[in-house]
């Protein structure tokens, strides 16, 4: 991997992580946000007897709560793939590691998928998260690395 390569790769995995966070932000407020004042207050109010509610509401709530884990889901998963595209290098099968993140994503994605435990699949998301935050700074870190040993040994006699 040439010089050019790595520093490209960097910045790609930078710009790609302040971007993210970026539009994150954004799509959170869009998407996110309650339609109602009754429905802020549910939100953020915890109920002391949900038998109260009936079911329509309940059903509301419930909806609500899947649409926006699943939101999420689909999200870290377009993370993953968008992410995996900066390893390409073989593993020792002679396998691009990109391929092989991808099928083990989608392994974990398809072990998850009829999870009803609201959460277990915030810690599944959450440790997705830091999954793919940790993997690009390692690869961020190891190419800097390579970058200063290239140039370091550009720099001898």
């Amino acid at each position: 991997m040439t010089i050019q390569n790595c520093r490209t790769i960097g910045a790609t995995a930078c710009h790609l992580r302040a971007t993210k966070h970026h539009l994150h932000l954004h799509r959170r407020s869009l998407h996110h946000g309650p339609d109602t004042i009754d429905e802020l207050i549910d939100r953020h109010l915890v109920k002391n007897d949900k038998k109260n509610l009936d079911d329509d509401e309940n059903e509301f709530l419930t909806r609500q709560r899947l649409t926006s884990t699943r939101r999420e889901a689909l999200s870290l998963y377009r993370d993953i793939i968008r992410a995996t595209r900066f390893f390409m290098w073989p593993d020792s099968r002679g396998v691009l590691w990109r391929d092989v993140l991808r099928e083990n994503a989608r392994k974990e994605f398809e072990d998850a998928r009829f999870e009803k435990d609201p959460e277990v699949v915030t810690r599944l998301l959450i440790g997705g998260r830091d999954a793919v935050q940790g993997a690009l700074d390692k690869l961020v870190e190891k190419q800097k690395l390579q970058i200063e040993k290239e140039r370091n040994d550009s720099h001898r006699p």
